[in-house]
């Protein structure tokens, strides 16, 4: 009897144990199931704190930055913006990267090159991507454009067929000589684009003289454009801070002298250039968006992310300002009126 009570008492406990085992298997799966839902939605509902750091206010800039900003928005990226402007000031400059740093933003967006140039001496660590930037190897920013190899990338704001094709018309169809150039010597960007035009020039037995006029604040801009009346037959304002800023006193010395300008880039055209072979600064920043969030998404990082160069290249011209410095509009040009970029 004793024996028979032992046995039963025996399986009651072990379909006890059995019957916690299983009660024990069965919650551990919903709360494992219920673990990952809730880290999936913190990933959803995170917000990202982006540094942007730009050296001045002017349209093109701001339209990059407005196609940065879409490209996260389109991808879903929840993000806090610290946006700051130095407005041409150097010192400034290296004190907003500094804080954009120590304000530990989880990634800094550079509008210019000076910006991710002194963003990139202020941290290591931090991702970088940089937009409006012309040479990023001269620059020191990138290893090289294929394998940028530090925590710097981004997108450049010069196409290889830009300048060939600017120098091109202004000898074959504006029929120049000797062009002048307003710049900001001081600014890396700069310098590294009149030293190629000159190069090419030379290369490509061109035929034409550049004339320099140097400035280091916008406004020393409209007396240096003053300076090259009578010296030179043509200008050609190429994406420079300093001058782009001050943009309309250049194109007013211009037109009034009936000098055709060409410039770098279609903002500048819009504001009374004559023409320009160039693409959207919205579409470069958007482009380096995309680049953010691949980089935010842990989908890839800046040392393996080549540097991109812009899509797609058209040539537009300022019909208003064909107009004032008496410019016969020739068809084989196949120019877009800047007006039709507005729309």
């Amino acid at each position: 009897m004793k024996l028979r009570w032992k046995r039963s008492a025996m399986a009651l406990f072990s379909g006890a144990v059995l019957m916690l085992a299983a009660c024990g298997n069965n919650t551990a799966a919903p709360e494992k199931e219920e673990k990952s839902d809730e880290t999936a939605k913190q990933e959803e509902s995170k917000t990202y704190k982006i540094g942007v750091t730009q050296i001045v206010e002017h349209p093109s800039l701001n339209a990059a930055f407005d196609g940065f900003e879409a490209a996260l928005k389109d991808a879903g990226i929840n993000a806090e913006y610290d946006k700051q402007i130095a407005q041409g000031d150097n010192s400034a400059n290296t004190s907003i990267a500094n804080n954009l740093v120590s304000g530990g933003v989880d990634l800094i967006f550079a509008n210019s090159t000076p910006s991710a140039q002194a963003a990139a001496s202020a941290t290591s660590d931090i991702p970088i991507v940089f937009t409006s930037v012309t040479d990023a190897v001269g620059a020191e920013l990138v290893d090289s454009n294929e394998k940028p190899g530090g925590n710097v990338t981004g997108t450049v704001d010069t196409h290889p067929d830009a300048i060939p094709s600017t120098l091109k018309f202004l000898k074959d169809e504006l029929n120049a000589k000797k062009v002048g150039m307003v710049f900001n010597s001081g600014e890396q960007n700069s310098r590294a684009q009149v030293d190629s035009i000159k190069k090419l020039i030379e290369d490509e037995g061109l035929g034409l003289e550049i004339v320099e006029a140097s400035v280091a604040t916008s406004a020393d801009v409209k007396q240096a454009a003053e300076s090259l009346v009578g010296k030179v037959d043509s200008m050609y304002t190429i994406t420079d801070n300093t001058v782009v800023s001050a943009l309309e006193s250049v194109v007013s010395v211009a037109n009034d002298n009936k000098l055709p300008m060409m410039v770098g880039e279609f903002d500048s055209v819009g504001r009374g250039g004559l023409g320009a072979y160039g693409f959207e600064y919205y579409d470069i920043g958007y482009e380096a968006g995309e680049m953010a969030v691949k980089i935010l998404k842990g989908e890839g990082e800046p040392a393996e992310m080549p540097v991109q160069y812009p899509q797609n290249l058209k040539f537009v011209i300022n019909k208003d300002t064909a107009e004032a410095i008496k410019l016969d509009i020739k068809d084989d040009w196949n120019a877009e009126d800047v007006k039709d970029l507005e729309k």
